[in-house]
């Protein structure tokens, strides 16, 4: 969950206070600027257990501990008619602030406006259609309270190992109440668990597609790799590529002041990393826009690029590690063969051809090559372990080059026998690939995110918005 996660890396963090968070009136709506005077009051410095600035160091200006000011509520938004007050506005933008562990300022005000409100505005829709569902089926699909106090209770302790409540007073601290961080938080769990219960069963992530992920992974092995962790901004969900790239530049300055990066992905990305905070893990080229395969090619490890701009949305990305990739080639192996002496005859090298042909369309992998082919008395069936592919006699080099993996190769004469085998795996050497087992939960996540997406895209499109 997106402020669970963020809470490890913005506790210890200071919120300054700031005399710049106005613009000009002519510039900024109405609710903006309330929204800068409630910040400007209630971020007042609040330490995380961070020692104290060094005398060195400029001040901020000293802002006074001071509770929630009483402001005037209005209506920020009206979804379907469920309204989105300025309070609840405000309340959010202060958790934004907390969470990604930024400093508001004149410059990313409207961005963090924006986002909380489309927060705000996402979540009202998805409550909507789950109490559409409850009604409809006569099921529970929204958290309870007790789901919420142990999510709460949870983060807390991810957070320094504290205490639900300690947690909670560091929050009021930062003038933000605890029913924001609650509403929040059962948005989130009620959606995440209604997307996987309905659609979690229903979709099938083949072999094939594993297979294929493998054997893609296994292939870019040799190449140069990157370890990466991402922030991307969707345009159709920002408002164009425009805002977009502004708002890419601006967390940008605010990460190289200080923010966290898996703070601010949480909160602001649109990829399926972001719940891990922007961790994409080791990708190699072609797996990631042109755009990015251009800037990472550039790039060294510790270097944060500047806004990638592609199709469809904007990329941030720090550079972990680098590696030019291994050339040496692994390969697992199984083999069916006949033994004959070196100087057999032709009759029974024939023979012992004509009995690895009739196994062949027999065995459909590696998974039952040793159970179908062991069963013919005459045929040794076997695991014959990874090798380097360099390391195997001439004929074996050839037939692996030539026969898809999974398939049994042709015919291998040797002084030992006649044999087939069949490439049951594919590494490079040194490095390690993801088990199937792996492959399919990272395949599965991807499509339950994009149908979350989807849904929710709709959900937006027919409903009656209203924002002031």
């Amino acid at each position: 969950m997106k402020f669970g996660q963020a809470l490890a890396f913005s506790a210890g963090q200071t919120l300054k206070g700031t005399t710049r968070l106005m613009k000009p009136a002519s510039s900024m709506t109405g609710l903006a600027m309330a929204a800068a005077a409630v910040l400007s009051l209630s971020l007042a410095p609040v330490a995380y257990g961070q020692d104290a600035p060094s005398p060195a160091a400029p001040a901020a200006p000293a802002v006074p501990a001071a509770p929630l000011p009483t402001v005037s509520e209005s209506v920020a938004a009206i979804v379907n008619d469920d309204i989105v007050s300025t309070y609840d506005l405000v309340q959010r933008m202060r958790l934004l602030v907390l969470t990604a562990g930024m400093q508001p300022t004149q410059e990313n005000l409207p961005q963090l406006q924006r986002e909380a409100l489309r927060g705000l505005i996402e979540e009202r829709l998805e409550l909507q259609e789950l109490r559409r569902v409850e009604v409809e089926n006569k099921i529970e699909i929204i958290a309870s309270d007790e789901e919420v106090d142990e999510a709460i209770a949870d983060m807390a302790r991810g957070a320094n190992n504290m205490t639900a409540e300690q947690l909670l007073a560091q929050l009021r601290a930062a003038g933000i109440g605890p029913e924001t961080l609650r509403a929040q938080l059962r948005a989130e769990i009620s959606w995440q668990g209604y997307i996987s219960g309905r659609f979690r069963s229903r979709l099938r992530i083949g072999r094939d597609q594993i297979k294929a992920t493998l054997d893609r992974l296994a292939a870019q092995a040799s190449k140069p790799q990157y370890q990466i962790s991402e922030v991307y901004i969707e345009a159709s969900r920002v408002g164009g590529m425009q805002v977009a790239y502004q708002g890419a530049q601006t967390l940008i300055d605010q990460m190289q002041q200080g923010a966290p990066f898996a703070a601010v992905a949480r909160q602001f990305s649109s990829s399926p990393t972001a719940a891990s905070g922007g961790a994409a893990g080791w990708i190699g080229a072609g797996e990631m826009p042109t755009e990015v395969d251009s800037v990472l090619e550039q790039m060294g490890p510790g270097q944060l690029s500047p806004p990638i701009a592609t199709r469809d949305g904007v990329y941030i990305i720090f550079l972990h590690e680098k590696r030019s990739g291994s050339s040496v080639q692994m390969v697992t192996l199984k083999q069916i063969a006949v033994p004959m002496p070196e100087d057999a005859s032709a009759e029974q090298v024939q023979s012992a051809a004509n009995t690895l042909e009739g196994l062949r369309s027999k065995v459909t992998g590696c998974a039952d090559l040793e159970a179908k082919a062991g069963a013919d008395p005459a045929v040794l069936a076997g695991d014959l372990g990874e090798a380097e592919i360099t390391s195997l006699a001439e004929g074996f080099q050839q037939a692996i080059a030539a026969t898809p993996d999974g398939q049994l190769s042709q015919a291998i004469r040797t002084p030992l026998g006649l044999h087939l085998v069949m490439v049951c795996g594919r590494r490079a050497s040194g490095e390690r690939l993801p088990t199937p087992e792996q492959v399919e939960a990272r395949l599965m996540g991807v499509q339950l995110s994009n149908i979350s997406k989807r849904i929710l895209r709709d959900l937006r499109t027919s409903a009656t918005i209203e924002t002031r």
